[in-house]
């Protein structure tokens, strides 16, 4: 498949396919933008089924980080890196050298960090052939708990919006995912009072929710039909789409997983379907903030500082979607390009 007729394709200014026969590397770096800054996005694992898939993924991926950190006012632009590979089965400290050193070879204009499928662990070997990664740190390099607190404080946004409410007692969520994020959130949302129906492929992670979070288990597929408040997506992306979006019985849809919507019509379908729609870039936006902080020398605190804004620009998204009688992603969009496309203005 062509790159430059890729449906998803979207003026990526590079992408680079990255390939090391000697660890069995392949690698896609997709940089969407660059006008705010290098362009920054973690390092995904994935054994996808097609290479088209891989490069799908990225190319997604990578424009949403452009929006993520347009909207959350970050000094960078958006990227991202897709490894084709079993992450329990085809790691190696020599395939992630390899990939640093292909990071090294784009000179800056790239900086990566841990994904769906890496860790801390993976960057530091990164790291090794390359100085543009971060969240390296053993103590505090996972972004994961940074990310679920902006969803936290998103929902919170949600409901206050939504359902004229501040607090989660009570109410039900449907939660799909529970990998670093997505524990980290339903961690949150029990604490609150929050009653969680979860699915998840691992069975373990399941008993351990069942046990700590006193959560209800469904199968992967039932989690759709959950009568919920909230339904909280924390896996991969496109779990709303034609075949889901009939079944869904939430009012809110704020969840971690990044490209929820398979499709950018179905923004406007969920409005008129009655859903209040926390787009993801924006609400999930809390590990960048993290990793971007991190390359600026910025505190914890003013990390936190940051994340907690969600709130805030959620609820300028939802206002300005009521007053406008326009979706919540289509508010997001141009509250994004407002910033990255008027820099691209004033440096072109």
């Amino acid at each position: 498949m062509s790159v430059f007729t890729h449906v998803d394709f979207d003026q990526h200014e590079q992408v680079v396919y990255a390939h090391d026969a000697k660890t069995g590397l392949k690698a896609i770096i997709a940089i969407h933008n660059t006008h705010l800054g290098p362009a920054m996005g973690g390092c995904r694992m994935w054994a996808y089924a097609h290479d088209d898939d891989a490069l799908t993924d990225a190319l997604r991926l990578a424009r949403g980080m452009t929006y993520k950190n347009a909207v959350a006012q970050l000094p960078i632009g958006g990227g991202k890196t897709v490894i084709i590979g079993n992450a329990k089965t085809d790691k190696s400290p020599e395939l992630f050298q390899a990939l640093g050193e292909a990071i090294q070879r784009l000179g800056g204009r790239y900086i990566t960090a841990e994904d769906v499928g890496t860790s801390p662990a993976d960057m530091r070997e990164v790291n090794k052939t390359t100085r543009f990664v971060l969240g390296t740190s053993q103590e505090n390099g996972d972004p994961s708990p940074f990310t679920a607190l902006g969803c936290f404080v998103g929902a919170q946004a949600a409901i206050q919006h939504r359902l004229g409410r501040s607090d989660f007692e009570g109410l039900t969520v449907a939660l799909q995912g529970l990998g670093h994020v997505g524990w980290h959130y339903a961690q949150q949302l029990h604490d609150a009072g929050a009653k969680l129906i979860v699915t998840d492929i691992d069975t373990a992670i399941l008993e351990r929710a069942k046990t700590e979070l006193k959560a209800d288990v469904v199968a992967p597929d039932a989690i759709y039909d959950v009568d919920a408040d909230i339904y909280a997506p924390c896996a991969l992306g496109a779990t709303i789409n034609a075949g889901t979006l009939g079944r869904l019985k939430c009012k809110i849809i704020a969840g971690a997983a990044n490209n929820q919507l398979k499709t950018a019509a179905l923004g406007a379908d969920l409005r008129d379907k009655g859903i209040l729609y926390a787009p993801d870039f924006v609400i999930n936006a809390g590990g960048i903030i993290k990793v971007c902080y991190d390359y600026l020398g910025k505190s914890l605190a003013d990390v936190d500082s940051h994340v907690r804004r969600i709130h805030h620009t959620l609820l300028e998204v939802f206002e300005r979607a009521d007053h406008a009688g326009q979706s919540t992603s289509v508010i997001a969009d141009q509250m994004a390009e407002a910033r990255f496309k008027q820099q691209e203005t004033c440096t072109a």
